[in-house]
């Protein structure tokens, strides 16, 4: 399991603390949805645990199937199995979709031992994934994210998460910006991914509408850097209704 015990970070460079004792435990074919206001820590848990460096782990530690996390670099959580999806992803110019998710995938497979996956493999397995999200031949030649719309963006991080197949995945705030039919492409890439039981899934998202799509097992609600609610569906329905203040103070 992913296993994060009384983990407390803060900013490296004001040593302001965000994250104030988190406890949670991600097991394989888990869907954990964290849900709260801004600036509650949410997505900072998740730049924590894919090891971003302008953030301080103070005390506190992680392990993931055992190992210690926060003894890896970023590049190292990935390998292992760690994804993290953006909320805002980055472009880069020049590296077009293809070899990006081939060096991706190859990475991956280096790791586990394995021989690297020829181009005309790759290219039959990437366009199988991409008619699932609705995704045409030529996205393969575009450079990663440039021109890209919200939409597209979201789409090429559930490819990229169907080809890794992780052993845990994180969303951040994945459907920021989509429209209901991009909504629904999402979370339906994420559902196929769940049916194989061997992902641990780490939502962090603002609204239910996700959740009508993509139904956790089980909803917290993230306040001032912590946990201070758990429990299941009705949660995120609570939120819906009363609002994160009505929640949080009861």
């Amino acid at each position: 399991m992913l296993d994060i015990k009384e983990l407390y970070a803060e900013l490296a460079e004001d040593n302001k603390a965000i994250l104030k004792g988190v406890s949670l435990a991600i097991k394989p074919g888990e869907v954990h949805a964290v849900m709260g206001p801004n600036g509650a820590g949410k997505s900072t848990l998740g730049y924590v645990l894919a090891g971003r460096e302008d953030y301080t782990v103070t005390t506190g530690n992680v392990t993931m199937d055992g190992q210690d996390l926060l003894e890896m670099d970023a590049d190292a959580r990935a390998r292992a199995g760690l994804f993290l999806a953006f909320q805002y992803p980055v472009e880069l110019p020049g590296v077009n979709v293809a070899s990006f998710l081939r060096t991706c995938l190859n990475a991956k497979r280096a790791e586990n031992g394995e021989e690297p996956m020829n181009a005309a493999v790759f290219l039959k397995l990437a366009r199988a994934e991409m008619a699932t999200l609705g995704m045409s031949d030529n996205f393969l030649q575009r450079f990663v994210n440039v021109g890209f719309s919200g939409g597209e963006k979201k789409r090429l991080e559930m490819l990229q998460m169907a080809l890794l197949a992780p052993k845990y995945a994180i969303l951040d705030e994945t459907d920021s910006g989509l429209d209901i039919d991009a909504l629904r492409i999402v979370a339906e890439g994420v559902n196929r991914v769940r049916e194989k039981g061997t992902t641990g899934f780490l939502i962090i998202t603002h609204y239910q509408r996700l959740l009508d799509y993509i139904k956790p097992d089980f909803v917290h609600v993230f306040a001032d850097g912590k946990i201070v609610k758990s429990g299941g569906m009705e949660i995120a329905e609570a939120l819906e209704k009363e609002g994160y203040s009505g929640v949080v103070a009861a």
